[in-house]
């Protein structure tokens, strides 16, 4: 955005603006960097079919160049498309292994909190999305009996809440 706003000498906003009507227009699609930095590369190849005509008014024809033109055009996208993946796979690998820190820490703190290992497993399916009672006993495996007993504990100790369908870590209402 600002390499094309600098360019054009147009506003970041007036940039910023064009780049989501193509982009809802499917002309352009964007990623993300860790950085929140978003890029935009085209969604299909464009193709720009140029005649020139001699004064006596006989068309020099580009087809051949046509062909490779559209060929390399298809390499190149191939390339930011490689290249976008490979972005994406690092950034998932970094997630990934901020995931599993952040999980051992959770064990690792929650021990002084938690009474059992079934509390934990609770905590860590909360933690992913609310749930349901229903939900949550087909996950744990546990009998309504056992699994309500630990529910209950987990909001005796301040971590879990009830709306009246589904239950979700304490102040986790809309996320």
């Amino acid at each position: 955005m600002t390499e094309i706003s600098e360019r054009l000498v147009l506003s970041p906003k007036a940039v910023i603006e064009h780049l989501q009507m193509m982009e809802r227009e499917q002309l352009l699609i964007s990623c993300q960097d860790e950085r929140r930095r978003k890029y935009y590369y085209l969604s299909h190849n464009i193709n720009v079919i140029i005649d020139l005509q001699k004064q006596d008014g006989v068309t020099l024809s580009l087809s051949d160049g046509d062909k490779t033109a559209k060929f390399v055009g298809s390499l190149l996208l191939f390339r930011r498309l490689i290249r976008a993946r490979d972005d994406l796979l690092s950034s998932l690998e970094d997630l990934e292994r901020d995931i599993g820190a952040k999980v051992n820490e959770i064990m690792r703190t929650g021990s002084d909190i938690l009474t059992s290992e079934k509390e934990l497993d609770i905590i860590l399916a909360l933690s992913h999305y609310n749930l349901t009672l229903e939900d949550l006993e087909e996950l744990s495996g546990l009998s309504m009996d056992e699994l309500s007993r630990i529910l209950r504990s987990l909001i005796e100790k301040g971590l879990v809440e009830r709306t009246d369908t589904e239950y979700m870590i304490r102040g986790a209402h809309g996320k």
